[in-house]
């Protein structure tokens, strides 16, 4: 099952392209120029689901025509129109930082600088105001709020980031 989690938005269907079911992907990125995963995903009725790639193109510098399979006429292809669309995470390789959010921290060992606390990141919320890292600590689930300034060090090849929790907020 893919997880909204695991995904990265990388630009919208802008529109149709031609009578055979093409679309104009908009998007910032080069994702699908030399792929790791042959689809794109959107969301149908509130549930991400993966469309398989029959062929790209680059149309200009911010779009890419983009043939679904089983996408074979415009009538088909006009559900897809102004839908966001996602790749999956783990194949994008060049994503800038700030563009892959809080999420590229899953799996990521959290210490707390004072050792109150040491566990793995299994899921980041970004759904409400304040980044919530689920962390998992010897089979006890703790929820960490998370900001830049509590964020002493990170690194990225052990997969592992110090943080600084204030003083009784895993008392909470």
């Amino acid at each position: 099952m893919i997880c909204k989690e695991d995904l990265f938005q990388i630009g919208q269907f802008a529109g149709l392209h031609g009578i055979r079911g093409e679309l104009s992907l908009r998007t910032e990125y080069d994702v699908l120029d030399g792929m790791d995963s042959p689809y794109l995903v959107c969301e149908m009725d509130g549930i991400p689901v993966p469309f398989y790639i029959e062929n790209c193109r680059p149309k200009g510098r911010s779009v890419i025509l983009v043939k679904l399979e089983r996408v074979d006429d415009p009538a088909a292809a006009r559900r897809f129109v102004n839908r966001p669309v996602y790749y999956p995470l783990s194949a994008m390789k060049n994503v800038p930082e700030k563009d892959a959010g809080w999420r590229r921290f899953r799996g990521y060992i959290l210490e707390d600088i004072q050792k109150k606390v040491t566990g793995r990141v299994t899921e980041v919320d970004e759904t409400t105001l304040n980044v919530l890292f689920r962390v998992d600590c010897g089979g006890k689930e703790i929820l960490v709020p998370m900001a830049e300034e509590l964020i002493c060090s990170v690194d990225r090849a052990a997969k592992r980031m110090v943080v600084s929790l204030p003083d009784g907020l895993l008392d909470l």
